[in-house]
């Protein structure tokens, strides 16, 4: 029986033979003598037919090649790319180098912290139920009664109950800073905003000017901008007597979102009309001002209302759920939009990462999550799920690491999403007042 012979196939590589110098070599006879082999050579070299790798310039023995060899660096050069693929090893100078280059990747948690109870949390989307202070305590409104939790301690103190039947909490603003820390601002379904002294437990001041339910409010300093059911913004200086100063008219429909930029120049307020205003605080002294910008492009309710603290111009919006969209607006420039995403869902709230360039948002039907979303690209990061009900606000700790969210399911629900890369010692310092999965009730 004849032995099976290998059936391997070996084709060259024509782009690294040379043809000329492969024929001069097969040309050549094998009985001619070492002096004529050498003369030919010679004369081969000087006409440039021995190069190129085919036919090897020191012993002339290759006819085909197989593979073609990267070309030889110049004398001298220095590859600066080795060390983003060398692994700690190379030498001292190497290594430090790959240390500078590796890029540390954040872990984001699935599940929350923490999670309070909150009954009687209303289901309502132009209200603005919680807001965590400068104090690391969180106000949070649930029907006609505020409650405090510092998250220090884990106490909870009920600060105020509304006496008129029908009259409920509408929004509460801590006032930011800490010089202000303590004071808590509160907007009522009668029309009137209160200022409270959380610490004594008093009320400061009650404050008249709308005609309807106060459902936003936002500071500006010692300024209280408050927007209201009548489609109105009213300023107050909470300083003086006379506190309105200034009121913004311009909305059709209920205003639910305010937000003043970080550098106190400019008012974002968001309507029931669908559209976005931009106001100027030189002008908040006008008893009527009209507003600077506007943008109509969202097609539902805007109540997220969320202004950049890495680029100072940019104002990021929400629409509701016939919009579902989050826009990025250059406040200062005409107003140009630099982005826009169909997020599918309704957008009830926004918050910006103030450590990395990322955008945190707060959904309704279907999922109810909370969305990651890597700015400016708007590409999603992450998405973080555990509400029944949609998300209706989002609030940042002082630190900047978590974020609450309140949902319709009657719950607040504490994530580290925007926690800082490699902080142990805050990450220590987190665990230690928000346990992890524990539950507690605010009555």
């Amino acid at each position: 029986m004849a032995k099976e012979r290998s059936c391997d196939r070996f084709i060259p590589t024509r782009t690294a033979m040379n043809f000329e110098a492969a024929q001069h070599k097969i040309e050549g006879s094998e009985n001619e003598s070492e002096g004529e082999a050498a003369q030919k050579r010679d004369a081969a070299l000087k006409a440039g037919l021995l190069k190129d790798g085919c036919v090897d310039g020191e012993e002339g023995s290759r006819v085909l090649a197989y593979k073609q060899k990267a070309p030889a660096p110049k004398a001298g050069y220095v590859n600066h790319l080795h060390v983003l693929y060398t692994a700690n090893h190379g030498g001292p100078g190497l290594e430090g180098a790959s240390r500078r280059k590796a890029k540390s990747t954040r872990h984001i948690p699935s599940a929350p912290s923490r999670v309070l109870d909150a009954p009687d949390l209303l289901d309502d989307y132009y209200l603005n139920l919680t807001s965590w202070g400068a104090n690391n305590c969180v106000a949070v409104a649930l029907g006609p009664t505020v409650y405090v939790w510092n998250a220090a301690s884990g106490s909870i103190t009920e600060l105020l109950t509304l006496e008129e039947a029908e009259d409920y909490v509408c929004s509460v603003a801590w006032l930011p800073g800490e010089t202000g820390a303590g004071h808590l601002a509160v907007g009522t379904a009668a029309g009137s905003t209160e200022l409270w002294d959380v610490a004594s437990t008093r009320a400061l001041r009650r404050m008249d000017g709308h005609a309807a339910r106060v459902g936003s409010l936002a500071w500006n300093g010692h300024t209280l901008s408050s927007g209201s059911r009548d489609a109105t913004v009213v300023h107050h200086d909470v300083r003086i007597r006379d506190h309105a100063v200034g009121s913004c008219v311009g909305h059709a429909q209920e205003i639910c979102g305010l937000a003043w930029s970080p550098d106190g120049t400019t008012l974002a307020s968001g309507g029931n009309d669908n559209d976005v205003m931009l106001w100027d605080a030189a002008t908040t002294g006008a008893r009527s001002q009209a507003p600077s910008k506007v943008f109509s492009e969202h097609c539902a309710a805007v109540k997220a209302l969320a202004w950049c603290p890495h680029d100072r111009h940019v104002l990021a919006t929400g629409g509701g759920t016939a919009d579902r969209c989050i826009k990025l607006w250059n406040a200062s420039r005409g107003g140009d939009a630099l982005n826009s995403i169909d997020t599918g869902s309704q957008v009830c709230a926004l918050a910006w990462n103030p450590h990395e360039k990322e955008l945190l948002s707060g959904h309704g039907y279907a999922e109810n999550q909370l969305s990651l979303w890597k700015y400016p690209t708007m590409a999603r990061v992450k998405d973080l799920k555990g509400h029944t009900g949609r998300v209706l606000s989002l609030c940042t700790s002082p630190d900047g690491s978590t974020v609450l969210s309140a949902g319709a399911d009657e719950t607040l629900r504490f994530w580290d999403c925007f926690a800082a890369p490699g902080g142990k010692k805050d990450k220590k310092q987190r665990s230690a007042t928000l346990s992890q999965g524990k539950m507690m009730h605010l009555r």
